[in-house]
This record gives C-alpha cells, structure tokens and sequence, in this order.
C-alpha cells in the first residue's frame, strides 16, 4: 500500500498556518480538512496542498512525518519557497 506524507498551508490575515500528516489518499484526506471533517486543528480552514511525498510503507511514513512535524527549518523553506511561485 501506498502512504503519503503531505504538508498544508491555510492563509489567516496576514500569517500562514501549516499542517503535517500522513494517509493513504491524499485527494480524500485534502478534502475532509477543507470540508471540517479532519484533524480538529484543521477545522473552518480553507486549506492548499503544497507538498508531498510518497512511501510505500507506513512505518517509513510515520517517521516522515514526525520529522517534518519537528523540523520548522524545513517547514519554512517548503513554504516559503509555495509562496515565491
């Protein structure tokens, strides 16, 4: 099975707000946190995928995440570099 490891962004006022997770479909899951159906912090946002990554196992997943979680440097760089485009 297929697991992603996706990072979404949400624009409140003048401040980005961004989100790290993990699933097995990435078009559902987008659309359960645009529709208030995902992770509480997600709710009433309007949010923008602006970047994923593929694993094929779930364990290697979930490490991802939690490294890209903990890592704001790289956070920042992902999307700064969403914003330039």
């Amino acid at each position: 099975m297929v697991y992603y490891v996706y990072l979404i962004l949400s624009k409140k006022v003048n401040k980005y707000i961004s989100y790290v997770g993990y699933t097995s479909n990435l078009s559902r899951r987008i659309n359960l946190h645009n529709n208030s159906k995902g992770a509480k912090f997600t709710r009433g946002k309007k949010w923008k995928l602006i970047y994923f990554r593929k694993y094929y196992n779930k364990s290697n997943a979930m490490k991802e995440e939690y490294k890209l979680k903990k890592n704001y440097k790289l956070r920042k760089e992902l999307i700064l570099n969403y914003i330039k485009k």
